[in-house]
């Protein structure tokens, strides 16, 4: 498996990194999804159903939206 780094502003406006393993690069809606399970464990358990199939991106969306937390890139590392 490769690494992956995962830079994203966090909720207080600071820009972080977190590492992530994955065969290939992550998406952007994988990469919230990965951020939401580190940051946001009981959120990231949540049923996004409503948003599934009606928004292309749903945790990307709810992450930046409800949570200000905004992914910038994704590079191996």
């Amino acid at each position: 498996m490769q690494k992956w780094q995962v830079t994203f502003v966090d909720d207080h406006g600071v820009q972080s990194v977190e590492h992530f393993d994955c065969d290939q690069q992550p998406t952007m809606e994988r990469a919230a999804q990965l951020v939401r399970a580190k940051l946001l464990p009981v959120s990231a358990e949540l049923d996004l159903n409503d948003l599934d199939g009606r928004t292309e991106a749903p945790t990307l969306k709810s992450l930046k939206e409800q949570n200000s937390i905004q992914i910038l890139s994704i590079m191996p590392i």
